[in-house]
C-alpha cells in the first residue's frame, strides 16, 4: 500500500478580530489502496470517529479543520493502522507522532 501522508497549510480567513487566531488548515494523506482514512489528535481528542477524511482524485484523502493558534499533536489511521505524516513526525519520549504548529 502507498500510505504517504502529507499536510498542507491553507491561508485563513480573517474577517474580524475574533477569527484571526484562527486558521484553516488541510490535512492530505496519500494512500491510494485505502478503504478509509481518518485523522486523530488534539485537536478532536483523539476520537476515531470525529474526522474521516475525503477521498479524492489519485488516492488523496483530505480533512481541513479550523484551528486556533497553538501546537497539535496527530495521526492517520489508515485501514485501522497508525500512519504518521513524515513530514511532521517527531518523537516526544515514548511516542511518535505528528505535529504541527498555528501561528
Amino acid at each position: 500500500m502507498n500510505t504517504k501522508p502529507r499536510h498542507h497549510t491553507a491561508a485563513s480567513r480573517q474577517h474580524s478580530p475574533a477569527r484571526r487566531a484562527h486558521r484553516v488548515v488541510k490535512f492530505c494523506c496519500e494512500a491510494a489502496t485505502a478503504e478509509g482514512v481518518r485523522l486523530v489528535g488534539d485537536f478532536n481528542g483523539w476520537d476515531l470517529g470525529a474526522t474521516r477524511m475525503r477521498r479524492t482524485t489519485g488516492g488523496r484523502w483530505v480533512a481541513s479543520l479550523t484551528l486556533i493558534r497553538g501546537s497539535y499533536s496527530y495521526v492517520f489511521i489508515v485501514d485501522g493502522n497508525l500512519t504518521l505524516d513524515p513530514d511532521a513526525s517527531i518523537t516526544t519520549g515514548n511516542e511518535q507522532v505528528s505535529l504541527i504548529t498555528i501561528d
